[in-house]
C-alpha cells in the first residue's frame, strides 16, 4: 500500500507540473511603437573618409615531399585590396545613407604551394544622379551626371609577393617576402546638386511648389508658412512632342542667404546646375518688385554671373485683386520677361510654358548644367 501512495503521489505531482507547463497562458499584448517619422532626412552634403582595402601578404614557404626534401621556395602572392567606387544610380536621391567612414575589404595572405590569396571585392557606394565629388582643397574631382557613372574615390593596396617571387641563382631559398601595400586614405567632399534644365527662385510662400504642382506631376508639400519645402522638389513638363523639361522647386531664400541665413547655401548650390532661371514674385505683398532685386543680389553674391542665366519674372497670385495693382507696377520697373500667373487657381500657365520651352530650345545643351 505505501508503495502505491508513493506512485500516486508521484504521478501526481508529475501531472501538475505538465499542466503547469503546457498549458495555455492568455497572450500579452506587445509593446507599442513609438510613435514618429521612420523616413530619412535629405542630406545633399556629406563629408567621407574613404579607405581602400589593404593587399594580402606574400608567403614564406618551402616545398617538402617524400623523395624531394629540398623542393624550393613555393610561398603564393597576396590578393589585392578592394577599391571604394562610386556609382550613380535612379534608386537614390539623398546621400543620408553613405556612412562618414567608407573602408573596403583587405586582399588574402598567400599561401604555401604557390597558392595566391584571393582578391578583395571592390566596394561600390550609390549616390544619385546630380553628385559631384570634392578634395579637402574644394577641387572638383568628378561629376556623376549619369547612371551608372562611377568614380573610383579609394584604390586598394597591392598584394605581396612571395618568396618564390625572389628566387634566383644567387639566392635560390629566399627566406623573405614581401608584405601588403595598405590602401588608398582619403577625405572627400559629396555635394548633391539638383540636376534640371530650370529652377524655381522665390522667397518663402511665394507659391513655387503650388507652381510646379500645376504644370507637372511632382507633388511638393504646400501649407501656408515659410520653409515649407525642406528639399528640392524635381517635376516634369511634358510637351505635346513627347519633350520632357525637368522643373526644380527650390527651397525659398530669403536676404543673406549667402551668409548662411535661413536654409543658407546648403540650397545656393542647388541652382547651379539650372539651365534657366524662373524668378517667382509673390504679388500680393508690398513692394514685390523688391524681391527680385533681392533674390538677384543673392546670387550674384553666392557666384557671380549666375542671375544672369537665361530667366523669366513669374508674377504669382494674380487671382487677388492687390496683385493686380502691384502687377502694373512691376511691369514698369523691370524689362525682364513677365508672366502673370495664378498657380492655386492655374490660371495664364499656358504662356509660361510656351517661353519655357523656348527657353529650353536655345539654351539646353545635353549634359550640360553649368
Amino acid at each position: 500500500m505505501v508503495l502505491l501512495k508513493s506512485s500516486f503521489v508521484c504521478g501526481k505531482s508529475v501531472w501538475i507540473n505538465f499542466l503547469r507547463r503546457y498549458t495555455a497562458r492568455p497572450i500579452k499584448p506587445r509593446k507599442a511603437k513609438a510613435e514618429g517619422s521612420t523616413t530619412e532626412h535629405f542630406v545633399d552634403f556629406k563629408k567621407v573618409q574613404v579607405l581602400g582595402g589593404r593587399g594580402g601578404n606574400g608567403c614564406i614557404s618551402f616545398h617538402s615531399e617524400p623523395r624531394k626534401e629540398f623542393g624550393g621556395p613555393d610561398g603564393g602572392n597576396g590578393g589585392h585590396g578592394g577599391h571604394v567606387i562610386i556609382t550613380c544610380t535612379r534608386n537614390k536621391n539623398s546621400l543620408g545613407h553613405l556612412k562618414s567612414v567608407i573602408k573596403a575589404e583587405s586582399g588574402i595572405n598567400g599561401r604555401n604551394s604557390d597558392r595566391h590569396g584571393k582578391n578583395a571585392e571592390h566596394f561600390y557606394n550609390e549616390v544619385p544622379i546630380g553628385t559631384v565629388v570634392r578634395d579637402e582643397e574644394g577641387k572638383e574631382l568628378s561629376s556623376l551626371d549619369c547612371e551608372r557613372e562611377y568614380y573610383i574615390a579609394a584604390r586598394g593596396g597591392a598584394g605581396g609577393k612571395g618568396n618564390k617571387n625572389f628566387a634566383s641563382s644567387e639566392d635560390t631559398t629566399p627566406r623573405y617576402a614581401e608584405e601588403g601595400a595598405p590602401g588608398e586614405d582619403r577625405v572627400l567632399y559629396l555635394e548633391l546638386k539638383t540636376m534640371a534644365h530650370a529652377g524655381l527662385i522665390g522667397f518663402p510662400n511665394a507659391g513655387k511648389s503650388t507652381l510646379l504642382r500645376a504644370i507637372s506631376r511632382a507633388r511638393p508639400k504646400v501649407a501656408p508658412y515659410p520653409f515649407t519645402t525642406l528639399h528640392p522638389h524635381v517635376g516634369i513638363v511634358e510637351y505635346d512632342d513627347f519633350e520632357q523639361v525637368a522643373v526644380a522647386d527650390i527651397p525659398g531664400l530669403i536676404p543673406d542667404a549667402h551668409k548662411n541665413r535661413g536654409l543658407g547655401i546648403s540650397f545656393l548650390r542647388h541652382i547651379e546646375r539650372c539651365v534657366c532661371l524662373l524668378f517667382v514674385i509673390d504679388l500680393s505683398v508690398d513692394e514685390p518688385w523688391m524681391q527680385l532685386d533681392h533674390l538677384k543680389f543673392e546670387l550674384e553674391q553666392y557666384k557671380a554671373g549666375l542671375s544672369e542665366r537665361p530667366h523669366a519674372v513669374i508674377g504669382n497670385k494674380m487671382d487677388l485683386e492687390i496683385s493686380k495693382k502691384n502687377f502694373i507696377e512691376l511691369q514698369k520697373r523691370t524689362d525682364m520677361p513677365l508672366f502673370p500667373v495664378s498657380a492655386e487657381k492655374r490660371l495664364n500657365l499656358k504662356p509660361l510654358l510656351m517661353h519655357l520651352r523656348k527657353m529650353y530650345d536655345i539654351n539646353n545643351v545635353e549634359g550640360d548644367y553649368g
